[in-house]
């Protein structure tokens, strides 16, 4: 039998680095980001051959740390960037449709009234929504206006002083990491090369001409040289950064930090998220599964990218915002988790959104820019989650001028990720899958949720192993045998990678998923054949970066923050 190529495993992983140097392949992509697992599965699906390399885990910068929705952005229309906003909606609503229904949610939000004249002003905004959408899939719900009754009914929690009534509408809830993930499989399923923990330190040049990449192995050690017809960088926020090894750097990344909260899902009454207007940005409250996210802050990063920080600051900020709403005040004793992304914005937008060196970054535009430069190198940067599917078939594109040959067109807006196809089958037969399992028909649902039709696959390793179908001490609502899929099938590489990615413990346990590490260690040590000392070692290093993100949180400033991570981190696994 013809083995699983969507299977990222440690072992396929070491085969796939030792033959590196004996092929040359039409494209390398350099980011394991939502663009950089794109743009692998759109010139994979064209034909190409394509090696993926990552610095870190998959998703690990910004797409596991985003706002977790697929959109398309109200505030947008403000800027009157229409193009974007309708783009977005058609892709937002394809992933419920066609891509990845299995991943995705449609929830409802509120945008509540406070003046009268904002009725026709915020519900034309809306209503264009709607519009945008004629010409697509029309999967999700479209907005209804609420009384000031319909409004409180809507959502108890919300303060009733001064509201005339409200515009409700729909976007749609992702898990950012799992699909990022899901879509480096997806293209590995088709033929693609996805190493993950390999650090790309130099370009191979031809004169001026970029012919492929130094990769550093961060696992094995050693380095590999990667021969391409061309170079895509994908790096999101680390995007000028890899331009510049080419020796060209024609672009500036302007790192904007998003910091969200997490509260538990009892500590706000409401069948609805919420929309607000701040001063130069929105604040939201959404639904996110059992819980609910506060955010975001929109301000400059000028620290380490690899670990953007929430500060007390930022903290404070969306506290005030939320009281500002809600009847029963929310203090940071409430808050379970709290996280902070960077959204990769171009400098060179700054002309037109306000002065270079302004705090805030909520007015630049979140258009994609593609260019070619130095030869031989793609680069695709800005944008937003929620079009990484548009970005990734406008860099697919760019390359047919380095490869020197026309390309298919792109065939990705029909090509469903891993677990999609059989979703909606797979649903009916819940309660004999948890029968055969020996687990209840909640875990079935909360399995297919996060696997779609590969939820077998995770239900046949607690079936072989019983230990494995109990509930993850620390995180009763994960499964262990969810722990071992992730080593063995979905490329965790370390304690962290399944923590705060291949779940979501990290952000939805008061303690961020310490209780439970020693037993995920212990699971994923059992696949990855690891020892004692190295469980341990993991364990200490979750608990190091957990402990350091914590005290971070409580320093005043960004600065603060940078300050008391570095002094509490050393060389931190993962």
């Amino acid at each position: 039998m013809r083995p699983d190529r969507s299977v990222l495993s440690a072992t396929r992983r070491r085969e796939e680095i030792a033959g590196l140097g004996d092929r040359e392949v039409d494209m390398v992509v350099v980011g394991g980001g939502v663009t950089g697992a794109g743009v692998a599965l759109d010139a994979t699906s064209r034909g190409l051959s394509v090696i993926l390399v990552e610095a870190d885990d998959l998703a690990s910068g910004t797409s596991s740390r985003s706002g977790k929705i697929f959109h398309g952005g109200l505030r947008y229309l403000e800027q009157l960037n229409f193009g974007l906003v309708r783009e977005a909606l058609l892709e937002r609503d394809l992933m419920v449709e066609r891509l990845c229904p299995h991943l995705v949610q449609p929830e409802p939000f509120m945008f509540p009234f406070t003046r009268r004249w904002q009725r026709p002003y915020v519900g034309a905004g809306v209503a264009l929504y709607d519009v945008f959408r004629l010409s697509g899939p029309r999967s999700v719900p479209g907005h209804r206006h609420l009384s000031r009754r319909a409004a409180l009914a809507e959502m108890p929690e919300l303060r009733p002083e001064g509201i005339t009534g409200a515009v409700q509408y729909h976007d749609v809830r992702v898990d950012d990491a799992r699909h990022t993930m899901t879509l480096a499989r997806t293209a590995a399923s088709l033929g693609a090369t996805v190493l993950t923990r390999a650090r790309v330190v130099g370009m191979l040049r031809d004169g001026e001409r970029v012919v492929g990449v130094r990769v550093h192995d961060l696992e094995e050690g050693g380095h590999a040289d990667l021969t391409a017809r061309v170079v895509v960088n994908a790096a999101g926020i680390w995007a000028d950064e890899v331009q510049s090894l080419g020796g060209q750097q024609t672009i500036a990344v302007r790192p904007a930090k998003g910091v969200h909260l997490v509260v538990p899902g009892d500590r706000i009454e409401s069948r609805t998220g919420l929309i607000a207007r701040t001063k130069d940005s929105v604040f939201i409250i959404r639904r996110w599964f059992d819980y609910w996210l506060m955010g975001t802050t929109d301000t400059l990063w000028d620290h380490d990218r690899a670990h953007p920080l929430a500060s007390a600051e930022d903290v404070d900020y969306l506290l005030g915002h939320a009281n500002r709403w809600l009847r029963r005040p929310i203090s940071t004793a409430d808050v379970l988790g709290v996280y902070a992304g960077l959204r990769p914005l171009l400098a060179s937008a700054v002309g037109r959104g306000g002065a270079a060196g302004a705090k805030t970054t909520a007015a630049l535009r979140r258009d994609h820019t593609v260019v070619e430069g130095p030869p031989g190198m793609i680069t695709v940067v800005g944008g937003k989650y929620t079009t990484y599917r548009l970005m990734a078939r406008d860099a697919v594109d760019a390359a047919s001028h380095p490869l020197g040959r026309a390309l298919p067109p792109s065939t990705t807006e029909r090509l469903p990720l891993l677990g999609a196809s059989g979703y909606d089958a797979l649903r009916h037969q819940r309660d004999r899958l948890a029968r055969e399992a020996r687990v209840s028909p909640g875990d079935v649902d909360h399995l297919l949720g996060r696997y779609g039709d590969l939820t077998p696959d995770v239900l046949d390793l607690a079936v072989e192993q019983p230990d494995l179908a109990r509930p993850l001490p620390g995180a009763p609502r994960y499964l262990s045998a969810e722990i071992a899929y992730a080593a063995h099938s979905e490329g965790a590489l370390h304690l962290v990678d399944v923590l705060s990615r291949r779940t979501r413990i990290f952000m939805e346990t008061a303690d961020r998923g310490t209780a439970a590490a020693p037993e995920a260690a212990r699971v994923m040590g059992e696949v990855l054949g690891w020892d004692e000392a190295r469980r341990a070692e993991e364990v200490a290093a979750y608990a190091q970066m957990v402990d350091a993100e914590r005290r971070a949180a409580t320093m005043p400033t960004d600065v603060e923050a940078a300050d008391t991570w570095r002094a509490a981190t050393g060389d931190l696994i993962g």
